[in-house]
């Protein structure tokens, strides 16, 4: 298993094997993190690379609840599978209308640091031959900016 290091100085995004490990500092109260990344007025703000919108189509933030959003071309979909603010966040994702076979699935986690919140996000794909397709399509560039994105929304409070 080969790991490859996609991010940049603020943001780590580490690919090995099945898993997309995504780490980052905002300098934020975690309640604050949390609320960015779980309501549907905050994610169109910040979901996607630079230049892209994005439209929250559905959010239903409870176990068994299902989210979708479309950014560009894009959307993607998933179920929540655990819930508990503001702490962890459990969920399945995968592309709408993407090929046949098992979601990835995302732990993200909040945790309380000097300075503000680290954010874990690990996504388990359903194979490395699929994390490494959607690694090649520019994924980990997408992720950098969607967090630069992300940290700006934070210092505006």
């Amino acid at each position: 298993m080969t790991r490859r290091e996609l991010g940049d100085a603020a943001t780590t995004v580490v690919a090995e094997g099945s898993d997309l490990l995504i780490e980052r500092v905002f300098a934020a109260p975690r309640e604050l993190v949390w609320t960015a990344m779980t309501t549907a007025e905050h994610l169109a703000r910040w979901i996607g690379p630079h230049g892209t919108t994005t439209e929250v189509v559905e959010l239903d933030l409870r176990p068994g609840g299902r989210w979708k959003w479309i950014n560009g071309e894009v959307a993607f979909l998933g179920e929540y599978l655990e819930v508990d603010p503001p702490k962890r966040l459990v969920r399945t994702t995968a592309p709408d209308g993407g090929p046949p076979g098992p979601p990835a699935v995302e732990t993200i986690t909040f945790d309380e640091v000097d300075g503000g919140t680290r954010v874990h996000w690990l996504t388990t794909f359903p194979s490395p031959d699929v994390l490494d397709f959607a690694v090649s399509t520019g994924m980990a560039k997408g992720i950098v900016e969607q967090y630069e994105r992300l940290a700006g929304l934070l210092a505006q409070g």
